[in-house]
């Protein structure tokens, strides 16, 4: 029983906490354009960077 004293005020401290973050993310607008942001990671990414010629054949985790 004495454990309540110490879980209830924790869980309070917790969903406050959780809900400041929530806050902080919709001033932020973070919640603004969620269609795009779920097409973006589908489309093709052009602006990758390309492999280096000299790592190309090389095994990964030796070095040579």
């Amino acid at each position: 029983m004495d454990i309540l004293y110490l879980l209830i005020p924790l869980s309070v401290i917790a969903m406050l906490g959780a809900m400041a973050v929530f806050a902080w993310a919709l001033d932020r607008d973070q919640f603004e354009d969620l269609e795009r942001e779920g097409q973006r990671i589908l489309e093709a990414d052009n602006d990758a960077p390309s492999v280096d010629p000299d790592q190309r054949g090389a095994p990964s985790g030796r070095a040579e």
